[in-house]
């Protein structure tokens, strides 16, 4: 089962600045287009482990897989990639609504 990740909600509702974490991700399965809101350690933790798949889609219709990554402080977070690039997809996304 693959997810695309539709929207985003950072700390604080800093929504513009990256250096703020994100919290959650709202998503879309692609099968069943069952919608949901997860936070961004549950996000992590089934791509890691779970072998689950996400992606997010530009304004432009292409996609970027959502992977876990870890920085060298062992902080555990989300961020894309497309054609081998890391990119920031995620940052660009609106913000999730309550």
């Amino acid at each position: 089962m693959a997810i695309r990740v539709t929207c985003i909600n950072k700390s604080g509702g800093f929504h513009l600045d990256p250096h703020h974490s994100l919290t959650n991700l709202g998503w879309i399965e692609d099968v069943t287009e069952k919608r949901g809101k997860s936070s961004r350690q549950e996000v992590y933790n089934w791509l890691k482990h779970e072998n689950g798949q996400a992606y997010v889609v530009d304004r432009q219709g292409h996609k970027a897989s959502v992977l876990p990554r870890e920085n060298a402080h062992g902080t555990q977070f989300l961020q894309t990639v497309s054609d081998r690039v890391w990119t920031d997809n995620l940052l660009a996304l609106p913000e999730c609504e309550s």
